[in-house]
Formats: C-alpha cells, sequence, structure tokens
C-alpha cells in the first residue's frame, strides 16, 4: 500500500478508522513525493515536534519509494491518459498514481480523483 500525504497526516493523528485499514500490512510505501508534502505541512506546524517524530519513525518502517526513468515513463502514459479524457488531476497525485503502477500498489488516500487512473486501485476509510 502507498499512503497518500492526507493518509500519513490521518496516521500520525491517530484516525482508528485507518489504523484498522493499515494493521493488515508490516509495511508501507511513501513516495518520496508524500515525504516532501508532508515536510512541508510541518514547518508551520505548531506540533512539528511530536509529528516529526513520528513521521521519522513512519519513514524508518515504510519502504521510500523514489521516481526514477521507468516512473517517468509511466507517469507520461498516465498523464496522457488523464488529459485525452478531460481528466487532469493534481501534478504530484499523478507521479503517486505512477509510482503506484509502476509497484503494483494501491494507494491509501481519500482523495478520490485517484479513481480516475486506470488500473489504480485507490483505498479510502
Amino acid at each position: 500500500m502507498i499512503l497518500d500525504t492526507n493518509a500519513v497526516s490521518s496516521l500520525l493523528a491517530g484516525d482508528p478508522a485507518l489504523g484498522d485499514l493499515l494493521a493488515s500490512r508490516l509495511r508501507h510505501h511513501l513516495p518520496v513525493l508524500v515525504i516532501g508534502e508532508y515536510l512541508f505541512g510541518l514547518v508551520r506546524s505548531r506540533h512539528r515536534e511530536r509529528l516529526g517524530l513520528l513521521f521519522v519513525a513512519l519513514i524508518r518502517e515504510s519502504r521510500v519509494l523514489v521516481v526514477d526513468q521507468v516512473t517517468a515513463e509511466v507517469y507520461s502514459q498516465v498523464r496522457e491518459e488523464l488529459r485525452a479524457r478531460g481528466r487532469p488531476i493534481p501534478e504530484n497525485d499523478v507521479w503517486i498514481a505512477a509510482l503506484a503502477l509502476q509497484h503494483q500498489q494501491s494507494v491509501v488516500s481519500r482523495d478520490d480523483h485517484f479513481d480516475s487512473v486506470q488500473g489504480v486501485t485507490r483505498l479510502g476509510w
């Protein structure tokens, strides 16, 4: 399972429904883009010290997915497919979808625009 940024936020906030969903897996996947988005959110957070420590632990327990040439090729296909259907989604989410397809993983997210990407399974809570 790939965790989207809103899943990371909910997980670190202790959302029990998300905890139940994630309990079936020992290890989760974190795209480097999600790490960047979450760190950006921490910059101005009142809880950055506490959440930062939890986030470091989550990163350590997860498989970090980086963007490589294969990801770029999948990204170009996903972005073109969405453009052709008139269904654009946020840029970072196109990259996350590409990583999901590349690594054959579902995406844990509340963002239903992932449902527009053929081949990506979104798990909501």
